[in-house]
């Protein structure tokens, strides 16, 4: 049997480029180039698709809708990086350490939503504790995740590096202050939420990088009475369903370092695919944070891990998880 043979349509965005690194050096799979004349002609891209085993699409949704009907090879498994398809029929949302179904259920699509980047933080959190039983489904939720800017794509990302950059913009900026950011479909129907979180996502700057916090009463939870319960909960979960997210260590140990002067850089993670999740608080009120790289497990590092399962591969073949 030949190597998989690979398609990026959409290569040159900033999350085609990242799969593309990940990618170029492997000697397991075989990519396809088009033109660069003719990478918006759809002819040529039809040509390219229906010749993958695995096309990844890395386009504006509309443009991704588009490039599902080019493809008429039924055996051309697709991945969508864009927000066209996560809470679509047909289509499997890419998180395969939320369950070992989920997991399963990525190994055999044909069509796989990647995840949005401030999702993967929220639903990191959230499913787990849903799913367990210790949060109910109708709970008002809030989220708040600070990224990088490279999260908003080439556009955003001159603008940040130009030499118009205003003073403003070198301060976080809050932004989908109208509660329609589009990520918000996904964060609850994945989590099987019965109320929209109230989300707020925050832009700073700083090339990449991501922290997705999640706050809770205690109360707020069944089961449950401390911190180092929650804790070990969530350990337990994602130790049952291994990939690249972690639970850091026990936050009322204290050797774990979490204290008064604990600290959360969110660009802590940056270069890396692998997600880590962080407690701090106390037995009455505490936030939950999921550390990453928005342009890796949130983004390119997720597709590739999605790649790697669909097409038989060690999950995390390619990928930066040192």
């Amino acid at each position: 049997m030949g190597k998989p043979v690979i398609y990026i349509d959409g290569k040159e965005g900033t999350t085609g480029l990242q799969i593309y690194d990940r990618l170029a050096g492997r000697q397991d799979i075989e990519l396809l180039l088009i033109d660069e004349a003719k990478r918006k002609d759809p002819v040529e891209r039809k040509k390219l698709m229906d010749a993958a085993d695995l096309v990844f699409l890395c386009l504006p949704d509309a443009a991704a809708v588009e490039a599902v009907e080019l493809v008429g090879n039924p055996n051309t498994r697709i991945i969508d990086a864009s927000t066209a398809h996560r809470t679509a029929a047909g289509w499997t949302y890419g998180f395969p350490e939320l369950s070992r179904e989920r997991r399963e259920a990525v190994r055999t699509a044909k069509r796989v939503a990647n995840p949005g980047c401030h999702a993967t933080g929220f639903i990191s959190i959230v499913y787990p504790l849903v799913s367990m039983g210790l949060l109910p489904e109708d709970a008002a939720l809030s989220c708040f995740s600070l990224t990088g800017y490279s999260g908003g794509g080439k556009p955003m990302i001159a603008k940040y590096e130009s030499e118009g950059k205003t003073p403003a913009m070198c301060s976080p900026a809050l932004y989908g202050l109208l509660q329609n950011h589009k990520h918000l479909p996904e964060m609850q129907k994945i989590c099987s939420l019965a109320k929209t979180p109230v989300f707020v996502p925050i832009v700073d700057d700083y090339y990449k990088g991501m922290a997705s916090t999640v706050p809770l009463h205690m109360d707020q939870l069944h089961g449950v009475s401390s911190l180092h319960e929650v804790w070990q909960r969530l350990a337990d979960y994602y130790a049952q369903n291994p990939g690249l997210v972690h639970v850091e260590g026990d936050p009322t140990d204290p050797a774990s370092g979490v204290d008064s002067g604990f600290k959360i850089y969110s660009g802590m993670w940056q270069g890396k695919d692998t997600l880590s999740i962080l407690l701090a608080g106390n037995d009455q009120q505490f936030t939950i944070t999921s550390l990453f790289d928005n342009l890796g497990k949130g983004a390119s590092g997720a597709a590739v891990q999605n790649m790697n399962l669909m097409l038989g591969f060690n999950e995390a073949e390619g990928l930066n998880i040192s």
